[in-house]
Formats: C-alpha cells, sequence, structure tokens
C-alpha cells in the first residue's frame, strides 16, 4: 500500500495542457470539491478523507498495488480550480487576440484599458493633420532663423 499526497497544482505545468485536458481536470477538481462538501456535512475530518485505487502493476505476476490517495484541503481544492479556469481564460483570450491581430476593428474586451481620458484623446495621426490656412501660413511666413556674426 501506497500513500500519496495530492500536492498543489502547479500553473507553469497547467499552461502545457490542451483545452480538453483542462476540462478534464476542472472536473476532477469539481468532483473532489463535491465529495469533500459532503464529508464536512456528515462528519468526516477533510484531512483523514481518502480514496483508494486498485492499481494493478505487474501483468506477469498479478500483483495488485493499493495506492491511497489523499484528498486536499477544499481551500486547496478551490483555489486549483480557480487556477484552471485563469489558466482556460488566458488561453482563450490569447488565441482571440491572434485572430484579431490585423484587422481594422477590436473587440472592446480585447483592447488595452488604459484611462478613459486616455481612451478618448486624440491619435498621433489626428493631432499631426493641418487645416489648408495653417499650412498656408506656414509656408508663407515661415520661422525665420538667425545667425550671430562674430
Amino acid at each position: 500500500v501506497f500513500i500519496v499526497f495530492v500536492a498543489r497544482i502547479k500553473v507553469h505545468e497547467l499552461r502545457d495542457k490542451s483545452k480538453s485536458d483542462l476540462q478534464n481536470q476542472l472536473q476532477d477538481l469539481k468532483a473532489e470539491l463535491a465529495l469533500l462538501r459532503v464529508a464536512k456535512v456528515t462528519g468526516g475530518a477533510p484531512n483523514k478523507l481518502s480514496k483508494i485505487c486498485r492499481i494493478c502493476v505487474d501483468l506477469s505476476s498479478n500483483l495488485e498495488v493499493f495506492l491511497v490517495v489523499t484528498f486536499r484541503d477544499s481551500n486547496v481544492v478551490r483555489k486549483s480550480i480557480a487556477q484552471v479556469l485563469t489558466v482556460t481564460s488566458q488561453k482563450q483570450k490569447s488565441a482571440l487576440r491572434e485572430a484579431y491581430k490585423n484587422k481594422k476593428f477590436i473587440p472592446l474586451d480585447l483592447r488595452p484599458k488604459k484611462t478613459r481620458a486616455i481612451r478618448r484623446r486624440l491619435t498621433k495621426h489626428q493631432l499631426s493633420l493641418k487645416t489648408e490656412r495653417e499650412k498656408k501660413k506656414e509656408m508663407y511666413f515661415p520661422i525665420r532663423k538667425y545667425a550671430i556674426k562674430v
């Protein structure tokens, strides 16, 4: 009998997983949380909860090994669920950013947040535009340049 304590999820490992793997992991974590909540109501100590898995290690000798996996604390499971959800949403958003990369219009949630005032400012191009009258005035009356004779 082997006793294994299931460690917390590492986010850098989650980022490498595919969407379907993340969905499966999310379902497992939610099921685990449901079990922990039931155990809490029925009076079982969450730290003493464990699930027994039968694993056949050596097929030739038919040696059966029981693996006891102890559940995590409910707070750790909740945090893990949040991490999985965060990674999935980040992946979705990055995929959308790639899709809209060279498009003229980008959805509001993909645009940079900044502040309201900055978002309403004129663009650099709009600021540089000049009226016909301004152009003529600059052309006919350029800035005078003086040189000092030594």
